[in-house]
């Protein structure tokens, strides 16, 4: 009869750890991130919560084993701040608005320049509030996202 109840018991707490982690992706929305820094492009993912708390992941296009890792906060109607670090010991700090719940765009310092970004909009809505190398442009030709000559 113990080993009944032990068994029912380790049953319910996997139940309710399943239900967490389900709900906590019920309660968080993941958008694209397209951010330049100095003259690179980087792109990835947000992924933010209910309660205003999120995490991001961008990569460097043009050296893929740059990699950065953020966490940031923001407010229901303003915006927020983040903070991240990357692969070659970089950090950045950067600040944004909303211009939906789900998409916005900032501004940033990073270790190796100024960086601009936006998140949860396409490439072409987020030209304007991205501040390009000179002589360069934005293109994406179906699958990759790329920062070339004009």
């Amino acid at each position: 009869m113990r080993k009944i109840l032990i068994t029912v018991f380790a049953g319910c707490i996997g139940l309710v750890g399943a239900a967490t982690v389900a709900a906590a992706g019920m309660f968080s929305a993941t958008r694209t991130v397209i951010a330049i820094v100095a003259d690179d492009l980087l792109v990835g993912t947000a992924e933010g919560h209910l309660n205003g708390a999120g995490t991001l992941a961008i990569r460097s296009q043009k050296n893929p084993a740059l990699t950065c890792l953020g966490q940031f906060t923001s407010s229901s109607q303003l915006g927020g701040s983040g903070e991240m670090l990357c692969s070659d010991g970089t950090t950045a700090t950067f600040q944004f608005q909303r211009l939906s719940v789900f998409s916005g765009h900032g501004t940033g310092s990073f270790g190796r320049g100024t960086m601009s970004f936006a998140y949860g909009v396409t490439h072409e809505e987020a030209r304007p509030y991205l501040k390009l190398p000179e002589g360069k442009k934005l293109t994406h030709n179906g699958t990759v996202l790329a920062l070339i000559d004009r």
